[in-house]
């Protein structure tokens, strides 16, 4: 089995870690805004992100000599460990729940501050949690202010999508009241001559969308964009979004606890004389439950959809290819990811792994140019997603800084 021993290595892992959980949201959020259904999407991406744990567990999990105290992956199988292996579930249950809700938080808040106030709260809650369980190995003076900048983030997150909610909503007003429908195409409309003459003579941006595409930012970017997209969000609530992004922290905060207990048992749980689930067990098999839940739920949603989306079937789910290979990759992303954080974190304590939280840096980054987001928007929101920002480097910098070692 491959251990993680050195300080360096760990952060390495970390690194590796911030860039694949970084990315696949991006690809998740293109896909929905091309229109395809979240419920296809994830059933590939969590079917990617089991067999990317099943890699880890027969590849990394299997390498060098098995002892008594760090046995290998297939040694562990048959062992007496249940109590570990319920908490590894159930940190696996916790993150797909919370990776399935941040799917929908996507279209309402944006990509840049789901993952932040997500990130913010998985900190503030979760690795307060594993400075405990880990015996405070990490430097108590500098994790807990790193913490409460975070918590400054989710402050700042949400009133950075309250003040691009306003911007948007000021934008839309140019536009005739009966196309901020849902169902109804803008550009469509125009084209066939339905609109106002006049209307169509002074609206800048209708010009703009009649010589091409239209720009980011734009109000008629953001019709464009509700016309394409899987999840209709114009005239919803911002409160809808902000509630799914609440829950979905509060469960991604509860995930690398749980595997922190399976992997280190501070509960003392286990029958005497039989070892600690390592990092690839506890990983194996919290991924299977992540998968479980997900492939569960998402069949619900097929038959019974949430949020207004259209009505699918697994028929339909299988004939439906285009972009399943984006979201396979996705997938991928995630699952390396999360085994590389904990390989990290199983060296360097998993209050200090939560540094890979920062991953709203990566994703704001494509959020901005992929997605144009915070394009033309207001003064006032460009300072609070800059405040945001700083304080989350800021959070990111300290909650490193505080790595321990485990003996």
């Amino acid at each position: 089995m491959y251990v993680v021993e050195s300080k360096g290595a760990a952060i390495g892992c970390m690194i590796v870690s911030l860039c694949c959980l970084g990315s696949w949201p991006a690809i998740l959020t293109l896909l929905e805004r091309r229109g395809r259904l979240p419920q296809h999407t994830f059933l590939d991406f969590t079917t990617a992100n089991l067999l990317a744990a099943i890699v880890i567990a027969f590849s990394l999990g299997e390498i060098g000599k098995s002892t008594f105290q760090t046995p290998d992956f297939t040694t562990q199988l048959p062992q007496d460990n249940w109590p570990s292996v319920l908490l590894a579930v159930a940190g696996g249950v916790l993150l797909s729940v919370g990776n399935l809700a941040t799917q929908y938080a996507f279209a309402f808040v944006g990509l840049s501050v789901t993952e932040v106030i997500t990130a913010s709260i998985t900190v503030v809650i979760g690795t307060t949690l594993n400075y405990f369980l880990d015996d405070k190995i990490n430097k108590a003076e500098i994790l807990f202010p790193g913490v409460g900048c975070f918590l400054i983030a989710v402050f700042l997150g949400a009133a950075v999508h309250a003040s691009n909610a306003a911007d948007v909503k000021a934008k839309l007003k140019s536009f005739p009241s009966e196309y901020k429908a849902r169902t109804q195409d803008f550009y469509s409309s125009i084209k066939n001559g339905e609109d106002n003459p006049e209307k169509e003579k002074t609206d800048v941006e209708s010009q703009e969308k009649q010589a091409g595409k239209a720009k980011a930012g734009t109000a008629g970017f953001f019709v464009e964009l509700e016309n394409k997209r899987a999840i209709k969000v114009f005239g919803k609530s911002i409160m809808i979004g902000l509630f799914i992004t609440l829950f979905a922290g509060i469960c991604l905060s509860l995930f690398s606890p749980a595997f922190n207990l399976a992997t280190n048992d501070q509960w003392s749980t286990l029958p005497k004389g039989v070892p600690k689930l390592v990092v690839y067990t506890a990983f194996f098999y919290f991924s299977i439950a992540g998968f479980l839940i997900a492939l569960i739920l998402n069949l619900i949603f097929l038959y019974r959809p949430v949020v207004g989306l259209a009505r699918s079937s697994l028929k339909k789910y299988v004939n439906d290819s285009k972009g399943r290979g984006w979201a396979i990759f996705a997938g991928f992303l995630c699952g390396f990811g999360n085994g590389l954080q904990f390989m990290g974190g199983q060296a360097a304590g998993y209050a200090a792994a939560d540094s890979v939280q920062a991953l709203p840096l990566v994703s704001t980054f494509w959020g901005i140019v992929l997605f144009g987001e915070y394009r033309k928007s207001s003064k006032r929101t460009y300072a609070l997603l800059v405040s945001m920002l700083v304080m989350f480097v800021a959070a990111v910098a300290i909650l490193m800084a505080s790595s321990g070692h485990r003996k």
